[in-house]
């Protein structure tokens, strides 16, 4: 595994004069101490190291930072991250047909309750949670038109008309039931196919950090695409330095800086993952309601404090669009967002009211 490292800065002990004179002044004030007391010994040197690793993982380069006291240390807690963002994988993978997603969705005639394990009934719960809130903007049942719209850009052509219509048929949140006591699912529908694109990544990493901080390292961040989660701020900084709305516009602001401590940063968008035809730009990112995928061109930030809404807010918000967008994620406790949209050779740019609370004053 490949890693690099740098020495951080470190804490330096109270010079002995001043802890003499400190022992001073408390024998001065604290009357019926008799005779000399020894100062405490000094609390022993930590210096801590930075360590970075990068390995591919759920079809990303999965990227994890971290500040800790010895290589080994650094080592083992990266690698049981990345144990739990691979277990997670075979999980909630869409890729993968042995996944446990891929067999409940194939294995599971309708109207039959199937048992999940904790983390798809948390990805399932969450999941049909924001889709009440955003009326079946953002839906795990979209697997049918992602895969549609997959085959399209491979063939670099829009989906038959007939396809889209079947694949439509197959979609729509209020066609799956979800029992709480029993952590089941039932799916109201044949063939519907589940897919967590949209909140998968930003789970992982909160999962990762919340294995580095059991090795007993808080100084992290996990990267994983345009998912990022941080921990406590490197040692001596404010923060993680993150530069969000950098869009491939003409008219495109500078990026702006923000220094991320204990919460996330998520963007969406088409820059990389997207589809032209006839002079039309279709987004990976489809709406739920319509099957087409996105044609307005915009790239979508959110801060929350964890991935898991960081990474679902993108989705959601990109398909709402920026009026409606912007009223969920003002609904949201803590979160914040950065929208910028093509409106034909202009650019717009929205910003929800907290994002000033995210941003750094010193731009």
């Amino acid at each position: 595994m490949p890693v690099s490292k740098s020495v951080s800065n470190t804490r330096h002990p109270m010079p002995p004069l001043l802890r003499l004179l400190t022992g001073l002044t408390l024998l001065t004030f604290l009357p019926g101490i008799v005779g000399c007391t020894s100062p405490r010994p000094a609390p022993p040197v930590t210096t801590l190291e930075r360590f970075e690793f990068n390995r591919p993982q759920m079809g990303v380069p999965f990227r994890i930072v971290l500040h800790a006291a010895t290589e080994t240390n650094a080592q083992t807690a990266a690698q049981a991250a990345y144990d739990r963002v691979a277990a997670l994988n075979q999980v909630l993978s869409d890729y993968d047909p042995d996944s446990e997603l891929n067999l409940v969705c194939h294995n599971t005639p309708p109207g039959q309750p199937a048992p999940v394990s904790p983390d798809l009934w948390l990805m399932l719960e969450r999941s049909q949670s924001l889709a009440r809130h955003t009326d079946g903007a953002f839906d795990a049942t979209i697997g049918p038109l992602v895969n549609l719209w997959r085959r399209s850009r491979r063939r670099l052509e829009l989906p038959p008309a007939d396809l889209l219509q079947e694949a439509r048929a197959r979609v729509g949140w209020q066609n799956l039931r979800l029992n709480p006591r029993r952590h089941t699912v039932t799916f109201l529908r044949p063939d519907m196919r589940l897919d967590f694109g949209g909140i998968a990544k930003g789970y992982a990493a909160d999962e990762a950090l919340a294995v580095l901080r059991s090795h007993g390292i808080s100084h992290a961040l996990v990267a994983a695409a345009g998912d990022v989660t941080a921990g406590e701020a490197p040692p001596g900084q404010p923060g993680w330095r993150v530069e969000i709305g950098a869009a491939d516009h003409p008219q495109a602001p500078a990026p702006r800086v923000v220094w991320l401590r204990n919460g996330s940063v998520s963007t969406s968008g088409d820059i990389f993952q997207r589809l032209e035809i006839g002079g039309r730009r279709y987004s990976h990112i489809v709406d739920p309601r319509t099957g087409i995928g996105l044609t307005d061109h915009s790239l979508v930030t959110i801060l929350a404090k964890d991935g898991t809404t960081a990474d679902s807010l993108a989705t959601a918000v990109s398909v709402l669009g920026p009026e409606a967008g912007l009223k969920l994620v003002q609904r949201t406790p803590g979160a914040a967002a950065l929208i910028l949209r093509a409106a034909g050779d202009r650019l717009e740019t929205h910003e929800s009211r907290r994002l000033s609370q995210w941003i750094s004053a010193d731009q």
